[in-house]
Protein backbone atom coordinates (compact mmCIF):
# COMPACT_ATOMS: atom_id res chain seq x y z
CA UNK A 1 0.00 0.00 0.00
CA UNK A 2 1.20 3.50 -0.80
CA UNK A 3 0.32 7.00 0.41
CA UNK A 4 -2.67 7.13 -1.93
CA UNK A 5 -4.25 4.35 0.16
CA UNK A 6 -4.22 6.53 3.28
CA UNK A 7 -7.65 8.14 3.15
CA UNK A 8 -8.49 11.61 4.45
CA UNK A 9 -4.96 12.55 5.55
CA UNK A 10 -3.89 14.61 2.54
CA UNK A 11 -2.23 17.46 4.46
CA UNK A 12 -0.43 15.05 6.76
CA UNK A 13 0.80 12.92 3.87
CA UNK A 14 2.00 16.05 2.06
CA UNK A 15 4.26 16.91 5.01
CA UNK A 16 5.86 13.47 4.82
CA UNK A 17 6.18 13.69 1.04
CA UNK A 18 7.96 17.04 1.33
CA UNK A 19 10.57 15.47 3.60
CA UNK A 20 10.95 12.64 1.11
CA UNK A 21 11.36 14.95 -1.89
CA UNK A 22 13.94 17.15 -0.16
CA UNK A 23 15.62 14.25 1.68
CA UNK A 24 15.55 16.45 4.78
CA UNK A 25 14.58 13.94 7.43
CA UNK A 26 14.27 14.39 11.16
CA UNK A 27 15.92 11.89 13.44
CA UNK A 28 12.59 11.20 15.13
CA UNK A 29 8.92 11.66 14.24
CA UNK A 30 5.90 11.44 16.53
CA UNK A 31 2.67 10.35 14.84
CA UNK A 32 -0.29 11.52 16.96
CA UNK A 33 -3.97 10.75 16.47
CA UNK A 34 -6.86 8.57 17.55
CA UNK A 35 -6.78 4.82 17.12
CA UNK A 36 -7.67 3.45 13.71
CA UNK A 37 -7.08 6.49 11.50
CA UNK A 38 -3.97 5.40 9.60
CA UNK A 39 -0.95 6.24 11.77
CA UNK A 40 0.62 2.79 11.61
CA UNK A 41 -0.10 2.46 7.90
CA UNK A 42 1.52 5.86 7.29
CA UNK A 43 4.59 4.93 9.35
CA UNK A 44 5.09 1.68 7.46
CA UNK A 45 4.61 3.44 4.14
CA UNK A 46 7.05 6.20 5.14
CA UNK A 47 9.63 3.50 5.90
CA UNK A 48 8.98 1.98 2.47
CA UNK A 49 9.16 5.33 0.67
CA UNK A 50 12.42 6.29 2.41
CA UNK A 51 14.01 3.07 1.16
CA UNK A 52 12.13 2.55 -2.12
CA UNK A 53 14.39 1.63 -5.02
CA UNK A 54 12.06 3.05 -7.71
CA UNK A 55 10.40 6.18 -6.30
CA UNK A 56 11.51 9.31 -4.47
CA UNK A 57 8.34 10.46 -2.68
CA UNK A 58 6.24 7.31 -2.30
CA UNK A 59 6.49 3.55 -2.14
CA UNK A 60 6.34 1.67 -5.43
CA UNK A 61 5.24 -1.53 -3.63
CA UNK A 62 7.05 -3.58 -6.28
CA UNK A 63 10.76 -3.37 -5.43
CA UNK A 64 12.35 -5.90 -3.09
CA UNK A 65 12.75 -3.24 -0.38
CA UNK A 66 9.04 -2.32 -0.36
CA UNK A 67 8.00 -5.96 -0.39
CA UNK A 68 10.25 -6.86 2.55
CA UNK A 69 9.07 -3.91 4.63
CA UNK A 70 5.41 -4.65 3.92
CA UNK A 71 5.96 -8.21 5.14
CA UNK A 72 7.98 -6.92 8.12
CA UNK A 73 10.97 -8.94 6.92
CA UNK A 74 13.44 -6.13 6.15
CA UNK A 75 16.62 -6.36 8.28
CA UNK A 76 16.86 -2.57 8.62
CA UNK A 77 13.23 -1.77 9.47
CA UNK A 78 12.27 -2.66 13.02
CA UNK A 79 8.79 -2.79 14.58
CA UNK A 80 8.65 -2.36 18.36
CA UNK A 81 5.42 -2.78 20.32
CA UNK A 82 2.57 -4.40 18.47
CA UNK A 83 -0.91 -2.94 18.32
CA UNK A 84 -2.71 -3.19 21.70
CA UNK A 85 0.51 -4.45 23.29
CA UNK A 86 1.47 -4.29 26.95
CA UNK A 87 4.30 -2.21 28.37
CA UNK A 88 7.33 -1.61 26.14
CA UNK A 89 10.19 -2.48 28.46
CA UNK A 90 13.77 -1.26 28.58
CA UNK A 91 15.04 -4.47 26.93
CA UNK A 92 13.34 -3.44 23.69
CA UNK A 93 15.01 -0.02 23.75
CA UNK A 94 18.38 -1.54 24.62
CA UNK A 95 18.05 -3.69 21.51
CA UNK A 96 17.11 -0.57 19.52
CA UNK A 97 20.29 1.15 20.78
CA UNK A 98 22.38 -1.80 19.62
CA UNK A 99 20.71 -1.93 16.20
CA UNK A 100 20.76 1.81 15.60
CA UNK A 101 24.52 1.90 16.12
CA UNK A 102 25.11 -0.52 13.24
CA UNK A 103 25.45 0.36 9.56
CA UNK A 104 22.39 -0.48 7.45
CA UNK A 105 22.58 -3.93 5.85
CA UNK A 106 20.82 -2.94 2.64
CA UNK A 107 18.59 0.08 3.34
CA UNK A 108 19.23 3.74 2.65
CA UNK A 109 18.14 4.44 6.21
CA UNK A 110 17.29 2.21 9.12
CA UNK A 111 13.77 2.83 10.45
CA UNK A 112 12.50 2.01 13.93
CA UNK A 113 8.71 2.14 14.38
CA UNK A 114 7.55 2.19 18.01
CA UNK A 115 3.82 1.52 18.11
CA UNK A 116 1.75 2.60 21.13
CA UNK A 117 4.73 4.60 22.37
CA UNK A 118 2.70 5.66 25.43
CA UNK A 119 3.31 2.09 26.67
CA UNK A 120 7.01 2.81 27.18
CA UNK A 121 7.99 2.23 30.78
CA UNK A 122 9.79 5.07 32.56
CA UNK A 123 13.08 3.20 32.22
CA UNK A 124 12.49 2.57 28.53
CA UNK A 125 11.51 6.21 27.89
CA UNK A 126 14.66 7.47 29.61
CA UNK A 127 16.79 5.08 27.58
CA UNK A 128 15.09 6.19 24.37
CA UNK A 129 15.62 9.83 25.30
CA UNK A 130 19.38 9.33 25.17
CA UNK A 131 19.05 8.01 21.62
CA UNK A 132 16.79 10.89 20.58
CA UNK A 133 19.31 13.45 21.79
CA UNK A 134 21.78 12.42 19.07
CA UNK A 135 20.09 10.06 16.57
CA UNK A 136 22.44 8.63 13.90
CA UNK A 137 22.11 10.28 10.48
CA UNK A 138 21.39 6.96 8.79
CA UNK A 139 18.36 6.17 11.00
CA UNK A 140 14.81 7.38 11.58
CA UNK A 141 12.72 6.67 14.66
CA UNK A 142 8.93 6.89 14.38
CA UNK A 143 6.86 6.90 17.56
CA UNK A 144 3.12 6.27 17.23
CA UNK A 145 0.59 7.15 19.91
CA UNK A 146 -3.06 7.88 20.53
CA UNK A 147 -2.23 9.14 24.03
CA UNK A 148 0.53 11.75 23.72
CA UNK A 149 -0.16 13.10 27.22
CA UNK A 150 1.30 9.86 28.61
CA UNK A 151 4.67 10.43 26.93
CA UNK A 152 7.55 12.21 28.63
CA UNK A 153 7.57 15.85 27.51
CA UNK A 154 11.30 15.53 26.91
CA UNK A 155 10.64 12.71 24.43
CA UNK A 156 7.92 14.70 22.63
CA UNK A 157 10.15 17.80 22.38
CA UNK A 158 12.80 15.86 20.43
CA UNK A 159 10.40 14.67 17.74
CA UNK A 160 8.79 16.24 14.71
CA UNK A 161 5.08 16.01 15.46
CA UNK A 162 2.85 14.70 12.67
CA UNK A 163 -0.86 14.92 13.45
CA UNK A 164 -3.54 12.63 12.05
CA UNK A 165 -7.26 13.42 12.14
CA UNK A 166 -10.43 11.31 11.85
CA UNK A 167 -12.42 11.54 8.65
CA UNK A 168 -15.76 13.27 8.73
CA UNK A 169 -18.60 10.78 9.00
CA UNK A 170 -19.81 11.66 5.51
CA UNK A 171 -16.33 11.15 4.05
CA UNK A 172 -16.14 7.72 5.63
CA UNK A 173 -19.63 6.79 4.44
CA UNK A 174 -18.62 7.55 0.85
CA UNK A 175 -15.33 5.62 1.13
CA UNK A 176 -17.08 2.57 2.56
CA UNK A 177 -19.69 2.63 -0.19
CA UNK A 178 -17.34 3.40 -3.08
CA UNK A 179 -14.21 1.44 -2.16
CA UNK A 180 -15.75 -1.43 -0.21
CA UNK A 181 -19.21 -1.72 -1.81
CA UNK A 182 -21.10 -1.56 1.50
CA UNK A 183 -24.83 -0.84 1.41
CA UNK A 184 -26.18 2.45 2.73
CA UNK A 185 -27.28 1.15 6.13
CA UNK A 186 -24.02 -0.62 6.99
CA UNK A 187 -21.83 2.21 5.65
CA UNK A 188 -23.75 4.79 7.69
CA UNK A 189 -23.70 2.73 10.87
CA UNK A 190 -19.96 2.00 10.67
CA UNK A 191 -19.03 5.60 9.85
CA UNK A 192 -20.96 6.98 12.82
CA UNK A 193 -20.31 4.12 15.25
CA UNK A 194 -16.55 4.32 14.53
CA UNK A 195 -16.59 8.14 14.71
CA UNK A 196 -14.75 8.58 11.42
CA UNK A 197 -11.97 6.11 12.27
CA UNK A 198 -11.46 4.28 9.01
CA UNK A 199 -9.21 1.56 10.43
CA UNK A 200 -11.85 0.48 12.92
CA UNK A 201 -14.59 0.62 10.27
CA UNK A 202 -12.57 -1.58 7.91
CA UNK A 203 -11.90 -4.09 10.69
CA UNK A 204 -15.62 -4.29 11.51
CA UNK A 205 -17.04 -4.32 7.98
CA UNK A 206 -16.60 -8.07 7.51
CA UNK A 207 -17.88 -8.98 10.97
CA UNK A 208 -21.46 -9.52 12.11
CA UNK A 209 -21.52 -6.17 13.93
CA UNK A 210 -24.68 -4.86 12.21
CA UNK A 211 -26.76 -7.91 13.13
CA UNK A 212 -25.18 -7.93 16.58
CA UNK A 213 -26.13 -4.33 17.28
CA UNK A 214 -29.76 -4.93 16.33
CA UNK A 215 -29.90 -8.15 18.36
CA UNK A 216 -28.46 -6.30 21.38
CA UNK A 217 -30.95 -3.44 21.07
CA UNK A 218 -33.84 -5.88 20.76
CA UNK A 219 -32.72 -7.98 23.72
CA UNK A 220 -32.06 -5.17 26.18
CA UNK A 221 -34.32 -2.30 25.18
CA UNK A 222 -37.39 -3.51 23.30
CA UNK A 223 -38.43 -6.44 25.47
CA UNK A 224 -38.78 -6.82 29.24
CA UNK A 225 -37.72 -10.46 29.06
CA UNK A 226 -34.02 -11.19 28.65
CA UNK A 227 -33.02 -14.46 27.01
CA UNK A 228 -29.29 -14.98 27.52
CA UNK A 229 -29.23 -17.16 24.42
CA UNK A 230 -30.12 -14.11 22.31
CA UNK A 231 -26.87 -12.33 23.11
CA UNK A 232 -23.23 -13.29 23.03
CA UNK A 233 -21.26 -13.05 26.29
CA UNK A 234 -18.13 -15.09 25.53
CA UNK A 235 -15.60 -12.51 26.70
CA UNK A 236 -15.04 -9.04 28.10
CA UNK A 237 -14.40 -7.41 24.72
CA UNK A 238 -17.64 -8.80 23.36
CA UNK A 239 -19.62 -7.49 26.32
CA UNK A 240 -17.93 -4.09 26.10
CA UNK A 241 -18.98 -3.89 22.45
CA UNK A 242 -22.58 -4.53 23.46
CA UNK A 243 -22.42 -1.81 26.10
CA UNK A 244 -21.15 0.59 23.45
CA UNK A 245 -24.06 -0.39 21.22
CA UNK A 246 -26.56 0.26 24.02
CA UNK A 247 -25.05 3.68 24.64
CA UNK A 248 -25.55 4.59 20.96
CA UNK A 249 -29.30 4.03 21.36
CA UNK A 250 -29.60 6.56 24.16
CA UNK A 251 -27.15 8.91 22.47
CA UNK A 252 -29.44 8.89 19.42
CA UNK A 253 -32.49 9.52 21.58
CA UNK A 254 -30.74 12.47 23.19
CA UNK A 255 -29.92 13.99 19.80
CA UNK A 256 -33.52 13.64 18.63
CA UNK A 257 -34.81 15.32 21.78
CA UNK A 258 -32.51 18.34 21.40
CA UNK A 259 -33.45 18.73 17.74
CA UNK A 260 -30.41 17.41 15.91
CA UNK A 261 -30.95 16.26 12.29
CA UNK A 262 -31.91 12.60 12.02
CA UNK A 263 -29.02 12.07 9.59
CA UNK A 264 -26.70 12.30 12.62
CA UNK A 265 -28.16 9.18 14.22
CA UNK A 266 -25.92 6.14 14.57
CA UNK A 267 -28.92 3.81 14.41
CA UNK A 268 -30.51 5.55 11.46
CA UNK A 269 -31.93 2.24 10.22
CA UNK A 270 -34.10 2.20 13.37
CA UNK A 271 -35.20 5.82 13.35
CA UNK A 272 -38.91 4.95 13.49
CA UNK A 273 -38.42 2.91 16.68
CA UNK A 274 -36.32 5.65 18.25
CA UNK A 275 -39.12 8.13 17.58
CA UNK A 276 -41.68 5.69 18.96
CA UNK A 277 -39.89 4.95 22.24
CA UNK A 278 -38.26 8.31 22.95
CA UNK A 279 -41.29 9.59 24.90
CA UNK A 280 -40.55 6.98 27.56
CA UNK A 281 -37.55 9.03 28.65
CA UNK A 282 -36.83 12.57 29.74
CA UNK A 283 -33.38 14.05 29.14
CA UNK A 284 -32.63 13.32 32.79
CA UNK A 285 -33.68 9.69 32.28
CA UNK A 286 -31.36 9.39 29.29
CA UNK A 287 -28.45 10.77 31.31
CA UNK A 288 -29.19 8.16 33.97
CA UNK A 289 -29.32 5.36 31.42
CA UNK A 290 -25.97 6.38 29.97
CA UNK A 291 -24.53 6.47 33.51
CA UNK A 292 -25.85 2.96 34.19
CA UNK A 293 -24.20 1.66 31.02
CA UNK A 294 -20.94 3.48 31.84
CA UNK A 295 -20.96 2.02 35.37
CA UNK A 296 -21.48 -1.45 33.89
CA UNK A 297 -18.36 -0.97 31.76
CA UNK A 298 -16.40 -0.13 34.93
CA UNK A 299 -17.73 -3.22 36.71
CA UNK A 300 -16.67 -5.26 33.69
CA UNK A 301 -13.07 -4.23 34.33
CA UNK A 302 -13.40 -5.69 37.85
CA UNK A 303 -14.01 -9.19 36.44
CA UNK A 304 -17.56 -9.53 37.72
CA UNK A 305 -19.72 -12.48 36.66
CA UNK A 306 -20.86 -11.74 33.09
CA UNK A 307 -24.36 -13.21 33.48
CA UNK A 308 -24.93 -11.33 36.71
CA UNK A 309 -23.73 -8.09 35.12
CA UNK A 310 -26.10 -8.22 32.16
CA UNK A 311 -29.04 -9.38 34.29
CA UNK A 312 -28.54 -6.42 36.61
CA UNK A 313 -28.09 -4.09 33.65
CA UNK A 314 -31.33 -5.30 32.09
CA UNK A 315 -33.16 -4.75 35.39
CA UNK A 316 -31.76 -1.22 35.73
CA UNK A 317 -32.70 -0.26 32.18
CA UNK A 318 -36.29 -1.38 32.76
CA UNK A 319 -36.67 -0.04 36.31
CA UNK A 320 -39.76 2.07 36.78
Amino acid sequence: MSFKDIKGQDKTVQILKTDLKTSKFCGAYLFIGEEGIGKHLAARNFAKAVNCLNSKDDACDNCISCIKIEKQEHPDVHFIGQIDSDAIKIESIRQLKKDIGLKPYEAKKKVFIINDAHNLTAEAANALLKVLEEPPRDSIIILITSKPALLFKTVVSRCKIIRFYPLTRLQLVEILKKDYSLDDNLAHFLAYFCEGRIGKAIRLKDTDIFREKNTTINAFLLSRNLNLEDISIQNKDNLLSQLNILSTWFRDMYLIKIGMPHAQLINLDRKDELLKYMNRYTLFDIDQMLKIISDSALYLEQNVNFKLLISNLKAELWKG
